[in-house]
This record gives structure tokens, C-alpha cells and sequence, in this order.
């Protein structure tokens, strides 16, 4: 197990070297200059005093070399420091963490409560109008915009009803404790970032909940007069969960790319808001840090899958 996982993040090494490379590249090459961005404005701010501060963050240099520069202060978990807010570009993140944890954790939850379920009503249910209706809800929110049904969720439940808040993860003056105003600003955005995880999951227990009660052990073991409610959750559920695992580590990349725009969409203060505000501002090392970080997290989430799996099914060895 333990040379498992060591070789598993070796070779997960040229995977974020490659990433880092990417998101360098286009960081930089993207239109805009961000020692133009923070100066704009600054009637005091002189020609050679904006080429000074642009040869103290390293940005005359040419891009290999200061690539070079950030892969080795990245190694040893230096991300630089943030152009627009001067403070460790990894704290910045970092502090944002636990809330873009909670907003995917709340979402992977929805997911399996809801969409585990649904797989399993319209497999048991085949042909009849429940099975048709989980198919098409399937196949529809699997193509929707997350964005796009975030909005209308604002418009409907935040600006007509005014049921819900539209944004934020607490309202202004309550207490950080305060349960109940946590959930309702939850609700909304974990929802949307789990919609298409609900309908995948849905389609996939449907297929392997069909495929399951046909098997020999399903019917063996009504044949030795076990209630219908037993053979169904402890002989066919059980089965066909062993491949849910197998798209645990997909959904899990999902929720963390997913969440740059849901964050955006109600202004959630986690990692892929303030990633997405430092790309508009071309604050270049926290959008590396935002980046990486997320990189290393997807990296972890495909570890603990294969681990997962092995768990569960006692035939998967990990070798």
C-alpha cells in the first residue's frame, strides 16, 4: 500500500509540473500588464519608478528564467507574494480554503443523497413514468449551464420570492455561528454545483442497479425468502455501488473547476472567486498558488479513489 501511494505521487509530479507550465504561460502571455493595473491612476507613479517596481517582482526577466525562478520557490512551497495585496500568495489561498471545501462538500453530499436514490427508483421502476422522468432529468441538467440555472435560482428565489440570499456564505451582522443563516446561503449555490454530479450519478446507479438484480446472487437470494426491501439494499445496492467509486475522483473535479463560476455566480468567498478576481487583475502569483493548490487537491481526491475502490471491493488489489 505504502509503495502504492508513493509511486502514485511521483507520478503525479510531471502532471503538476505540466499544469504550472500551462497556467505560467498563459498567465503571462495574456493581454495586460499588471505593474500597469496597480499604478493606474497614480498621478506620482513616474516611468522609471514603474520600471523599478517591475525589475523588483522579476517581471523583466525573460519568461524561461523567471519561470525557473517560481518552480523553485514553488518547491519549497513559496508562491511569491500577492502584486495587488503584499502578503504570501499561498496564505491568501489557503485562507479561502475552508470555504471552497465546505461549498464542494456540502455539493458531493447532495450528490450522493440525491442522485444515489433517483439510480435507484427509476432502475426498480423501469419503463414506467418515474424511470422516464429520472432519464430526462438526467440527460437535461447534464447539459445546462451551472451558471445559467444558478441565475435563474437568484432571479426566482433570491429577487421574486426573496426566500433565499443571492449571495455571500453569511449575512452581514450575524453571528459566525449562526447555523440556520449558513444553510440558507448554502443551499443555493451547493445545489447548483451539484446538479450535474445528481444527474450523472442517476444515470450510472440506473444502469448498474439493472444490471445487478439480473445477476444469479440477486436471485438467490429471493429464492431463499429474504424481504424484497433486504435483497435490493444489501445485495444489488451494495453491488452496483463498487462503480461509483470509479467516477468519485471525475466528480470531485468537477466540484473544484465547477466552483470557480458558482463561486463567481453568488459571490462565495472561496478559492475560485478570489482566483478568478487576481486573473482580472493579473495578480499573477496567487493566480498560480489558486492553480496549484487546486491541482494538488485533484491529485489527492484520484489517490483516495483508488484507495476507496480497493476498500470496497475486496477483488481490486492495490499493488
Amino acid at each position: 500500500m505504502r509503495s502504492f501511494i508513493i509511486r502514485r505521487l511521483i507520478y503525479a509530479i510531471p502532471t503538476l509540473i505540466g499544469i504550472s507550465l500551462i497556467t505560467f504561460l498563459i498567465s503571462r502571455l495574456a493581454p495586460g500588464d499588471p505593474i500597469r493595473l496597480y499604478t493606474f491612476g497614480d498621478p506620482f507613479a513616474r516611468p522609471e519608478d514603474i520600471e523599478a517596481l517591475r525589475e523588483s517582482l522579476g517581471l523583466n526577466k525573460p519568461l524561461p528564467v523567471q519561470y525557473i525562478d517560481w518552480a523553485l520557490k514553488a518547491a519549497r512551497g513559496d508562491f511569491g507574494d500577492s502584486i495587488l495585496y503584499h502578503r504570501p500568495a499561498a496564505d491568501l489561498i489557503l485562507a479561502r480554503m475552508p470555504n471552497s471545501l465546505q461549498l464542494a462538500l456540502v455539493a458531493l453530499i447532495l450528490q450522493l443523497v440525491i442522485g444515489v436514490p433517483l439510480g435507484v427508483i427509476a432502475a426498480l421502476n423501469r419503463g414506467r413514468l418515474v424511470d422516464q422522468v429520472v432519464r430526462v432529468f438526467s440527460v437535461v441538467f447534464q447539459a445546462v449551464p451551472a451558471f445559467w440555472f444558478g441565475l435563474i435560482l437568484i432571479i426566482v428565489f433570491a429577487v421574486q420570492f426573496r426566500v433565499m440570499p443571492s449571495q455571500g456564505m453569511l449575512t452581514i451582522g450575524k453571528d459566525v455561528w449562526d447555523i440556520p443563516d449558513r444553510i440558507r446561503h448554502i443551499i443555493m449555490p451547493a445545489f447548483v454545483l451539484a446538479l450535474g454530479g445528481i444527474a450523472l450519478y442517476a444515470r450510472i446507479m440506473r444502469t448498474e442497479t439493472l444490471e445487478v438484480i439480473n445477476q444469479d446472487y440477486v436471485r438467490t437470494a429471493r429464492a431463499k425468502g429474504l424481504r424484497e426491501r433486504t435483497v435490493i439494499a444489501v445485495h444489488a445496492v451494495r453491488n452496483a455501488l463498487i462503480p461509483m467509486v470509479t467516477a468519485l475522483g471525475g466528480i470531485i473535479a468537477a466540484l473544484v473547476s465547477g466552483a470557480l463560476v458558482i463561486e463567481q455566480v453568488f459571490t462565495w468567498p472561496g478559492i475560485g472567486q478570489f482566483t478568478f478576481q487576481s486573473v482580472v487583475g493579473k495578480d499573477y502569483p496567487v493566480v498560480m498558488a489558486g492553480v496549484m493548490i487546486s491541482s494538488v487537491l485533484l491529485v489527492v481526491s484520484y489517490l483516495l479513489r483508488d484507495l476507496i475502490y480497493a476498500m470496497v471491493d475486496p477483488r481490486v488489489k492495490v499493488s
